[in-house]
């Protein structure tokens, strides 16, 4: 297995390196020449602290040394975890990506009960995927941990174990294990899923924070991606003369191939979920970005702009950009969508069937569909398809418009279609 030198080299001199004797084909001459498992985690902590840092070809120097530990921690004698900082060791190994059958085997040998039962009985049933079980039972333990070596992943699991029950707790929990474990990859976790709770649980303003608290200092993290998905999601959500400022301000701390990414996610977004006039925006604010996308952006950005105007007075003009947007420059998903809107766009322009060569004018057309008195459906989508049928609305003189059978079926028709057509999105999702 190659290592970067450089890795190698910062894990030998920071953390006292990772000499562990390895004699071919022999055991090891004596287990006083071994490093204790706490100064092994050390070196643990340190790669993957510079994981989310940036240092992203520390990450197979990452599953090197989670492998050395739990050997250690395998062959270790019981007498070594009298030492608190062993037992510590074990439970940020197992809470770091290791080995849960190790935990096991380590309670299991605990004779000496140098154990927290309460915490270690806890884990095996989280890493089991059982979290919303040990809530109750973790929360109560957890306090008396708040300044140990272990406090701030405890805290990170417990927010983790009630993000779906309390998003609000949660939140503090998450608080609680970035504030005691700053610069680290807890505190990357904790700000990140603090940003989609926090969209969750319809608190904008906090969103905003743990974002701008996130682009200052993780960006180049290789979960960076996720934080972009709750980041739009929040964005979308809760977007509002405010909020644009809050994600300007966000943006601000990316380099312009980033802001390119983010607007584009949130057209798309948008677009999906039937905010039309927020699509629009952020389609032209990719535009804006194209000199450091190239053309694809270009025409993402185009795409995204012609999918929200498909409901609106210029659907013929959207259907024509849709429509000239090559297949194959497009990903499966945005196909399913260019699919979608296009026959959304041919339902609404096709002139019901019939009817006289007057009505079936395109002008006369759009006159009959707000004849009708369905309104323009800006903002009033199903929150996965921008084509949902619209709500029922009041519209001014409508009792007085002469009944028109053929175009009722024809509006019952395509209502129906739109309907499938929303079932389809909402398989393929945002």
């Amino acid at each position: 297995m190659g290592f970067p030198a450089n890795v190698l080299l910062r894990v030998i001199l920071v953390t006292s390196a990772l000499i562990v004797p390895i004699a071919s084909g022999a055991a090891r001459a004596n287990e006083g020449q071994d490093l204790a498992p706490f100064k092994m985690i050390r070196s643990l902590q340190y790669i993957q602290d510079s994981v989310v840092l940036g240092d992203h070809s520390a990450s197979e120097m990452q599953r090197f040394i989670l492998g050395e530990i739990d050997r250690r921690l395998r062959t270790a004698d019981q007498a070594l975890f009298r030492d608190p900082r062993n037992v510590d060791a074990a439970l940020v190994y197992v809470m770091s990506g290791g080995n849960p059958e190790t935990l096991d085997l380590l309670t299991d040998r605990d004779v000496e009960g140098n154990f927290d039962t309460r915490v270690s009985d806890a884990l095996r049933q989280y890493l089991r995927g059982k979290g919303p079980l040990i809530v109750e039972q973790l929360s109560k333990a957890a306090p008396e941990y708040r300044n140990s070596r272990i406090g701030p992943y405890l805290f990170l699991i417990l927010g983790n174990a009630t993000s779906q029950q309390d998003p609000v707790a949660a939140m503090q929990y998450y608080d609680w294990a970035r504030l005691t474990a700053p610069g680290s990859i807890i505190e990357e976790a904790a700000l990140r899923r603090s940003v989609a709770l926090a969209a969750q649980a319809g608190n904008p303003e906090k969103g905003f924070r743990y974002a701008l608290n996130y682009a200052r200092r993780y960006l180049t993290s290789p979960y960076a991606s996720q934080f972009a998905d709750v980041f739009v999601e929040l964005a979308v959500v809760h977007f509002g003369e405010a909020a644009e400022r809050r994600v300007d301000e966000v943006l601000g701390f990316m380099d312009p191939p980033r802001q390119r990414e983010i607007f584009l996610r949130i057209a798309r977004r948008a677009a999906i979920a039937g905010r039309q006039p927020l699509a629009l925006l952020a389609s032209q604010r990719a535009e804006e970005l194209v000199g450091v996308g190239g053309s694809q952006s270009q025409l993402l950005a185009s795409f995204y702009q012609g999918l929200a105007a498909v409901p609106s007075a210029d659907v013929f003009a959207a259907a024509q950009t849709i429509a000239a947007i090559p297949e194959e420059r497009l990903s499966q998903r945005d196909r399913a969508l260019r699919q979608a809107a296009k026959a959304i766009a041919d339902a609404v322009v096709r002139p019901p069937e019939d009817v006289s060569p007057a009505q079936a004018s395109p002008a006369t057309a759009e006159v009959h569909f707000r004849k009708e008195g369905a309104p323009e459906p800006e903002e009033t989508g199903s929150g996965m398809s921008p084509f949902a049928v619209p709500a029922e609305a009041d519209v001014p003189n409508q009792a007085a418009a002469p009944a028109d059978p053929a175009f009722d079926g024809f509006l019952a028709d395509r209502h129906s279609r739109i309907k499938e057509i929303d079932a389809l999105l909402e398989e393929e999702g945002p």
